[in-house]
């Protein structure tokens, strides 16, 4: 069953953090990786480029656990668990990682793109939340 994002927790992932994403490896080690994340309702947006792990981890099992930690407070943290709902590529996932690019770097498009990379913008679903304070 879903949880609901806090206003806090909102106003933390809305900020210009690093979230650390977990996700579990073929071999079923855990692998994390940092990341931009955004929100949209009571949900997380992440973006990464099709075959990196993180993708191939979450295509194959969408378990997912996200850890953020507001640089200018290290007690004020964001910890979840959840599911990766939908993966949508094509002009959403560019124009989202634009979005990002814009939030973390304040340029209009994000300029490590790789050519033929081919992004993707994943949605999860939050399912354990826990935040301090």
């Amino acid at each position: 069953m879903a949880q609901k994002l806090s206003e806090a927790a909102k106003d933390l992932l809305g900020q210009k953090v690093i979230a650390n994403v977990a996700t579990i490896s073929p071999s079923g080690k855990p692998q994390i990786t940092p990341v931009w994340v955004d929100v949209d309702g009571d949900d997380i947006l992440i973006n990464t480029a099709e075959g990196r792990a993180k993708a191939v981890n979450l295509r194959r099992n969408p378990n997912v656990a996200i850890s953020v930690v507001d640089p200018a407070d290290p007690y004020r943290a964001v910890v979840l668990r959840g599911t990766v709902v939908e993966i949508q590529d094509g002009p959403e996932a560019d124009n989202h990682i634009d979005r990002l690019a814009q939030k973390y770097l304040g340029q209009p498009t994000y300029p490590m793109r790789q050519p033929g990379e081919r992004r993707l913008k994943m949605r999860v679903r939050t399912e354990k939340i826990v935040s301090q304070p």
